[in-house]
Formats: C-alpha cells, sequence, structure tokens
C-alpha cells in the first residue's frame, strides 16, 4: 500500500465541502473530514448541523462510512472547514474515535496545516 500522505486526505476532504441548507432546521457540508483506516482505504464525510443539535460531525459521518465498510482503525484522520482550513477534531469526535479501536490512541491527527499530533495527546488523561 502506498503511504497516503496529509496533502492527500486534506484533499479528500475539500472534496466532500459543500455547504448547503437541507431544511428550515438543517444544513450540511459545511466540514469535511478524510479518515485513513488500516484496510488502506480512506473514508470520508460532511457534517449536518440540525436545529434540535441532532446533526452529527464530518469525523463522525467518515467514521460511520469506516465500520460499515467493517475498518475500525483510524491511521490518520483530517477535518475541514467550509473555506479549506483545516481544523482540529471537537471533545466527542476525539473520543468518539478513540472508543473504536484499542489502537486509535496512536492515530495521527491534523490539527492545522504543518502541526499533526496523536488522538492520544488530544485526550491527555484518557485511559486510551
Amino acid at each position: 500500500m502506498s503511504e497516503i500522505t496529509f496533502e492527500a486526505l486534506c484533499q479528500r476532504a475539500r472534496a466532500v465541502l459543500n455547504p448547503r441548507r437541507l431544511s428550515e432546521s438543517a444544513e450540511a457540508g459545511g466540514v469535511g473530514a478524510a479518515l485513513l483506516a488500516d484496510d488502506g482505504q480512506v473514508y470520508v464525510g460532511v457534517c449536518i448541523d440540525t436545529g434540535s443539535s441532532m446533526g452529527f460531525c464530518a469525523e463522525h459521518a467518515a467514521a460511520g462510512a469506516m465500520v460499515t465498510a467493517g475498518a475500525n482503525r483510524v491511521l490518520k484522520m483530517v477535518a475541514v472547514l467550509w473555506d479549506g482550513s483545516v481544523i482540529p477534531p471537537c471533545g466527542r469526535c476525539r473520543e468518539f474515535i478513540s472508543q473504536l479501536h484499542p489502537e486509535n490512541g496512536e492515530t495521527q491527527v491534523m490539527v492545522a496545516e504543518d502541526t499533526v499530533v496523536t488522538l492520544r495527546e488530544l485526550l491527555p488523561f484518557s485511559s486510551i
């Protein structure tokens, strides 16, 4: 398997961005995410924001696609805003990804254009 770079992951995350209003109470596509799983596949997703707070983050959408495909170990992950800038995952996403596989604490997470840390570093007092 060829090494998939963070540049390639960012391109994949940016490719799914499509900010739009779904209804009076829901919007989607303002954040895109890409996850590289240990099966060598890249899974992508977008956020869905609802007025009732029942939506979910782009990382959750990408992780759902990954788990649906049978994988659960994340090697690398990145999320980007509607303008293409890299953003760190929220606390809920950090915890969610950490619970999908016992080794996901070692997931490399791009938190800014030139900054990559492990998920464990983002959850310093976690048991992962």
